[in-house]
């Protein structure tokens, strides 16, 4: 299968005059397979025994979206003749052909503190995945880095709001910079079948359907989950002789309030089928930790065997409390990335893999429906931290169970592409 006229002009980049690339749009549009093999083809044929970047959110995620795509990728060596070896103990991708030998080291940019990691190399290009994920110190400290001559910048990403740092000084200022930017869609990947496309034009709804599928970059407004009435079910009924597993995710609050929501999953969906909600505030009385613990135990009365909860990582002194009840809970720490997982609710909720009660749950139903975007500070791109505990509870099972796997095939992007 051929490649795309956007797929060919990342190949063509290295033979530009331009210092920067980025590559920006929908998500499976092709773009990510074709940066990292253009990337590590430019190396390869412009130096000899120097260090090049590749980023990401974090390292893990570096490592899964790009180096292990292109490690897979029969193309490389098949065609090109490279030696490539993962030194996972280092984290470097070390890559040989016709006598020479670079190596590409892997760095995460997850917070502002990200960026001491990178400082003090040398570096001679770098290639930033999602890189409208990461902070702009990292960011601006990783491209200070490319100071071997020769030395270009490689980013890719998919839209966020159009007050994103990356889309001010980067996208808008494409000319200023000498970047050339390539905008993608999912008709720039002709390894995407039409039932792939289809699933991801599901998966997604409101504001991030014009980010992920139509790779706009557009302000978020209105509900968070616009969608969420269709979540909404009646009283929940296993089927027979189907498994369930449970689970309790909790938002932990003194005086803010508490949030305690019992999932059973069936089938590969989770249904919300109780919940527990107690307000401090609102109630005049605060519980203690011994309390909440004794109400999540009256949540999952009738539930059998071993109930993994799922709390807010702050809430040290609850987790001590479950632990010391003995081995009726399994604790967790919550996954608590708050953009991250509100994109992974609204895909499940669409995908109908998460189910709410509609009458079991009226706390979480009543938070759904007033949980909007926060358009009066920032940039819009956070909710409005008002009367969102449950909501919070939801994330934190959606995001640390990774509910979203199962609409994710991390080869869709890459079959049919150089040779897979």
């Amino acid at each position: 299968m051929g490649l795309s006229e956007r797929q060919l002009q990342v190949l063509a980049f290295p033979r530009t005059g331009y210092d920067a690339l980025v590559c920006d749009g929908s998500v499976r549009s092709g773009k990510s397979s074709v940066i990292s093999v253009a990337f590590v083809d430019w190396a390869m044929r412009t130096f000899q025994g120097q260090r090049l970047g590749i980023c990401g959110k974090t390292i893990d995620a570096a490592r899964k979206n790009v180096v292990e795509p292109y490690m897979a990728m029969a193309w490389p060596t098949r065609h090109m003749g490279y030696r490539r070896r993962w030194r996972g103990g280092e984290n470097v991708l070390e890559v040989s052909w016709r006598g020479r030998t670079n190596l590409f080291e892997v760095f995460g940019g997850k917070d502002e503190g990200s960026r001491m990691l990178i400082q003090g190399r040398t570096l001679a290009g770098v290639l930033m995945d999602e890189v409208a994920l990461m902070p702009r110190s990292f960011v601006e400290q990783a491209v200070a880095r490319c100071s071997v001559p020769g030395s270009r910048l490689w980013f890719d990403c998919n839209p966020e709001g159009p007050t994103h740092w990356f889309k001010r000084e980067w996208i808008d200022r494409a000319d200023e910079k000498n970047a050339l930017r390539l905008h993608f869609t999912m008709d720039d990947n002709p390894g995407l079948t039409p039932e792939v496309r289809a699933r991801y034009e599901r998966m997604y709804s409101g504001v991030f359907h014009r980010r992920y599928v139509l790779g706009e970059w557009v302000r978020a407004e209105g509900l968070v989950y616009p969608d969420y009435e269709a979540a909404l079910e009646g009283a929940w009924e296993p089927e027979g002789g189907a498994p369930v597993r449970w689970a309790v995710s909790v938002d932990y609050g003194t005086q803010n309030a508490f949030a305690a929501l019992l999932w059973a999953r069936q089938g590969g969906v989770w249904h919300a089928v109780r919940e527990f909600y107690y307000s401090g505030r609102a109630e005049g009385h605060q519980m203690t930790d011994a309390d909440y613990a004794d109400r999540v135990g009256a949540l999952c009365a009738g539930v059998p065997g071993e109930v993994e909860v799922i709390v807010d990582p702050s809430a040290t002194s609850f987790m001590a409390e479950l632990r010391r009840r003995g081995q009726r809970f399994r604790v967790r720490h919550a996954r608590n990335d708050v953009a991250d997982g509100i994109r992974e609710v609204a895909a499940c909720m669409q995908a109908g893999l998460v189910r709410i009660g509609r009458e079991a749950c009226p706390s979480l139903v009543r938070e759904l429906g007033g949980y909007v975007w926060d358009e009066a500070h920032g940039d819009g791109e956070r909710p409005l931290k008002a009367d969102d505990h449950a909501c919070d509870a939801l994330r934190y099972l959606v995001a640390t169970e990774r509910v979203i796997r199962a609409l994710e095939s991390p080869g869709d992007e890459y079959r049919g592409v150089f040779g897979r």
